[in-house]
């Protein structure tokens, strides 16, 4: 079989990496590249290409950012004109019309970070974790217009540890996205691998997160609080009350998941870290950032704000 023609659509660090595996592979040819348009970054605000769209130039590669696809029938047209059999999107952030999907030979597929039809939506990495789930992975499937809802070409299933933050599992399933790309997608387009349908009994929604969820509830226990600030280390974050100030909290571990007591009370302060109650559960605080400081490490905190056993947080 002669190199399959790919239309490329995707925005952040997570879709580049699988853009770079296809560039990779000498059975694929990028024939052009979708992103979205640069977004101010930085202190100064400056306009700044995706990552995806700083690849695509790097390699030379055709590329456009329409504002919306749907409602720009120039950039549609440029589309038409690559004569790609297949669109790949990861993590593009427009929604495509059937005009669109009409145009490959071999269709639209998506590489989603969870394993559908569990987390579809905007956040499955940071939900996944929130929930305490101990399997997530990455699913390659057919684009259909209904969200995330499309038949499966194949999927990778990574197990966790309880301890691993979004960050970290955003990297892993990058990697493992671009896999199936590597494999399962050439199977499927050389009709060795059949695409198998979602199990609609089993969908769950990883709704977008909103600021608002940032604020940790110390009455809830130490576990959905370690859950929840792993989850947001990527975005948005976590925070509690210090002396009337936001004091973020960066990492934690739990200490022990049973005793009870006054919940935010600091009741043990150690060599590294220091012990908060919640609502059932001890957690261990690590990591912190004061309002208006550096993030720090939980020993430092102690020795710099003269933290003592006794402190009320929240």
């Amino acid at each position: 079989m002669s190199e399959i023609r790919v239309c490329f659509l995707g925005t952040p660090e997570f879709a580049a990496v699988s853009l770079q595996r296809l560039l990779s592979d000498e059975h694929y040819k990028i024939v052009g590249v979708v992103s979205q348009p640069d977004r101010p970054a930085g202190r100064k605000l400056q306009l700044t290409p995706s990552p995806v769209k700083k690849l695509a130039f790097e390699n030379k590669i055709p590329t456009i950012t329409p504002q919306n696809l749907r409602k720009d029938p120039a950039a549609f047209e440029m589309i038409r004109s690559w004569k790609a059999e297949v669109a790949v999107v990861v993590a593009f952030g427009q929604i495509l019309d059937q005009d669109f999907l009409n145009l490959f030979p071999f269709g639209c597929v998506n590489v989603h970070s969870s394993l559908l039809p569990r987390w579809r939506g905007a956040a499955p990495i940071q939900r996944a974790l929130e929930a305490g789930d101990n399997q997530t992975g990455v699913c390659l499937q057919k684009v259909v217009l209904k969200l995330d809802a499309g038949d499966i070409i194949g999927k990778r299933i990574l197990d966790l540890d309880g301890e691993i933050n979004s960050l970290e599992l955003h990297d892993k399933l990058a990697v493992l996205g671009g896999d199936l790309l590597h494999v399962d997608l050439m199977d499927y387009i050389r009709g060795n691998l059949a695409a198998l349908p979602q199990d609609e009994s089993q969908v769950t929604y990883a709704k977008k997160i909103d600021k608002i969820e940032s604020e940790i509830k110390l009455n809830d226990s130490a576990r959905l609080i370690h859950n929840k600030v792993r989850a947001f280390t990527w975005g948005p974050g976590t925070f509690t009350l210090f002396e009337g100030k936001r004091l973020k909290v960066h990492k934690t571990r739990i200490f022990d998941e049973t005793s009870t007591g006054i919940p935010g009370k600091i009741i043990e302060i150690k060599k590294e870290s220091f012990l908060v109650q919640t609502g059932v559960g001890v957690l261990e605080v690590l990591e912190v950032q004061p309002e208006s400081k550096s993030n720090m490490s939980a020993k430092d905190f102690i020795k710099g704000f003269k933290i003592e056993k006794g402190v009320q947080l929240g």
